[in-house]
């Protein structure tokens, strides 16, 4: 099951990343990304599985960024992978067929490609504005520009969750969730809340009901 709201990890000023991913999981989230991009390789894997030793804790999935071999270290339950990173063929071969593969796109045609490489789970689309979470932002789509992929995933028949990315805002979620996205992603708009509870709970409610039914098992 894909949940609809996708909390991806950030340092901030007084917390670090596991700090954030347990306030974030003890408010109410399901469904974690570690993103951790500035550090070394054994110190990232020793942040894997105290994640993941938080995430079985409060009933949440872990997701990593990147890192398709610490995942399947930790027994997580999935990667999310940007356009830079593993090609998801290699990574689906390396996870085996239980958990989730998510893909980065910014346009029609790596939505497309992303679709038509069949290891794909959901497709994180964005960005949607400027966000200072992440470096080399492709091109803001804007509402407009969500529409029209969602419009052309329509015309081609093809059924795959989009989880708006990129600088989301409480605002834009329903404008979002009104072109066809399956759910967000955000990072800020939990970590910078004074509660984060009631954020996260006013969150869901302004996304659609039901879910895209997988395994995402671990390993």
């Amino acid at each position: 099951m894909i949940s609809r709201l996708h909390y991806i990890s950030q340092e901030t000023d007084e917390n670090s990343h596991l700090d954030n991913i347990r306030e974030a999981c003890q408010a109410g989230i399901d469904w974690v990304q570690l993103r951790v991009k500035d550090r070394e390789l054994d110190e990232i894997e020793e942040m894997a599985f105290e994640a993941k030793t938080i995430c079985k804790q409060y009933g949440a999935k872990l997701i990593l960024n990147d890192h398709v071999e610490i995942a399947k270290a930790v027994r997580a339950n999935g990667v999310h992978l940007g356009q830079d990173d593993m090609d998801p063929v290699e990574a689906r071969a390396i996870l085996g067929d239980k958990p989730y593969i998510g893909g980065t796109a910014n346009t029609w045609e790596q939505v497309e490609l992303l679709y038509e490489s069949k290891v794909v789970d959901y497709i994180g689309l964005g960005p949607f504005k400027f966000t200072t979470t992440k470096e080399n932002l492709g091109p803001e789509l804007g509402i407009r520009g969500y529409s029209n992929i969602l419009n052309n995933m329509i015309i081609q028949e093809i059924d795959m969750p989009i989880i708006a990315i990129g600088g989301i805002e409480m605002e834009d979620i329903f404008d979002l969730q009104m072109t066809g996205c399956h759910g967000i992603a955000v990072a800020s708009l939990i970590n910078n809340s004074f509660d984060k509870k009631e954020t996260i709970e006013e969150i869901k409610l302004l996304l659609p009901d039901g879910t895209f039914d997988d395994s995402g098992e671990e390993f």
